[in-house]
């Protein structure tokens, strides 16, 4: 649980738009609850995020528009939004902004904390770490199960560059909306 230097985020952390929230989120820690009670918490501070601004972002699943998928995309913000992509890894993301809106911020990388030995340097690395399947889909980031952080001391040193992975959508593949945390050492794995 969140102890005296760290505050749990409520709602109103994640109504804000993908972009702003995809900065702010650098240096937070997320949490996750593992083992059959829940006794057990994982903890590793985001380094690396990704904006998806909506249906107008032509990377963004939100631009296919509304269906059975992209439902909590479109919900209200402070949800999870895992998905499973090649047949082989899960994503997670946080549903920000306006309900109705589709954005989203993917997490990408991050810095496993308390002596846990993870390499969570990749979105799909970081979902398999933090134990995050199909069946965290939609779960609620204001409850225990999975939620974030702020350490009121850290202050990241925040870089913008284009996003990965996304030639296919025309000009917003140019985008700056990927932020990396230069000042964590992981921020040294991660693809440039």
């Amino acid at each position: 649980m969140p102890g005296p230097r760290h505050k749990k985020f409520g709602r109103s952390f994640y109504k804000r738009p993908a972009d702003t929230l995809a900065h702010d989120v650098l240096g937070t820690i997320m949490v996750r609850r593992v083992g059959e009670t829940g006794e057990t918490l994982r903890r590793a501070r985001i380094v690396e995020a990704e904006a998806y601004l909506g249906p107008k972002d032509l990377a963004s699943h939100a631009s296919k528009g509304l269906t059975n998928r992209t439902q909590v995309l479109y919900g209200p913000p402070g949800r999870a939004y895992v998905y499973f992509i090649y047949g082989l890894h899960y994503m997670f993301n946080i549903v920000t902004g306006q309900t109705g809106g589709g954005q989203a911020v993917l997490i990408r990388a991050a810095e496993p904390l308390d002596g846990w030995d993870a390499d969570l340097t990749g979105p799909a690395k970081l979902a398999l770490h933090f134990d995050i399947t199909l069946a965290d889909n939609g779960l609620d980031l204001i409850g225990d199960e999975i939620f974030l952080v702020q350490e009121a001391k850290y202050r990241p040193r925040i870089i913008r560059t284009k996003r990965i992975g996304v030639d296919y959508a025309r000009h917003w593949k140019d985008r700056h909306l990927r932020f990396i945390d230069e000042s964590n050492p992981v921020a040294a794995k991660l693809r440039r």
